[in-house]
């Protein structure tokens, strides 16, 4: 069995650390910088670095800043966030990036993933969807609807099958954001991340919800992730990664003991 991944993630707004609930009220916390080293140092497995109005804003990532993270950890750094071309993931992967994360672009250019994963390999290329639940539909039938721009775009297409054809295009692994549970730290949405992780064969992360490490057991277990994404409980210094690794091993989870 391969251990499960705890990954953190930093949503970075005009190169400072941000946070919002359901994908609204962005509020400034920190700096990305100092927080990456401290929970790389704490035991942190991966992070994930978005910048989250680049894709909105249709301008460039923050390469900057990208280049300051990848200087204080020594773990996968994956980095999302107005990714439009093979040319843009490889300017993030040259500084410092192992992994791309692609979202907005390639629901609207979805040949993307494949370009990106015939250059840099698959295991470097990562899905990620931003879903929110919705009235099922003969369009949408699982009742998930992929959402772009941050939230602000619906886009009539069907979670489920947005991530076989991902899969099938090329990407390595998919990140499932629940808007839904976004910031709310009431726990993963449990239901649609076991519906994606049934329907494909590549690792699938647990994104939004998390606020206690028994959430993290939950969508490990019953949601059938293989890795699960924090942002608040570490943010806030509500647990360190060592507290949840700890709960995480106690309770049977085989994961990377790193603390």
């Amino acid at each position: 069995m391969l251990s499960k991944r705890i990954i953190s993630c930093l949503d970075v707004r005009d190169g400072n650390l941000a946070k919002s609930i359901k994908f609204v009220d962005t509020k400034d916390i920190g700096d990305p910088v100092a927080r990456a080293k401290k929970y790389y140092q704490e035991g942190l497995d991966e992070l994930v670095f978005y910048d989250i109005t680049a894709s909105n804003e249709k301008r460039q990532i923050m390469l900057d800043v990208v280049s300051q993270v990848a200087e204080q950890v020594f773990i996968p750094f994956s980095v999302g966030g107005g990714l439009r071309s093979v040319d843009d993931c490889a300017a993030v992967l040259l500084a410092g990036a192992e992994k791309v994360n692609v979202n907005s672009a390639a629901v609207k250019n979805p040949d993307l993933i494949a370009q990106a994963s015939r250059a840099f390999g698959a295991q470097a290329v990562v899905l990620s969807m931003d879903v929110l639940r919705v009235k099922p539909t003969p369009e949408i039938p699982s009742g998930y609807e992929i959402i772009i721009h941050g939230g602000r775009k619906a886009m009539g297409v069907d979670a489920i099958q947005w991530a076989k054809r991902g899969e099938d295009l090329g990407a390595g692994e998919i990140v499932v954001n629940s808007i839904d549970a976004d910031g709310t730290k009431e726990g993963y949405e449990v239901r649609l991340t076991r519906l994606i992780a049934d329907a494909v064969r590549i690792p699938v992360i647990a994104s939004g919800g998390g606020g206690t490490p028994e959430h993290l057991y939950e969508v490990l277990t019953e949601g059938n992730a293989d890795a699960a994404l924090i942002a608040s409980m570490l943010h806030y210094n509500e647990y360190t990664v060592g507290e949840i690794k700890r709960y995480l091993a106690a309770r049977g989870i085989k994961i990377r003991e790193r603390w």
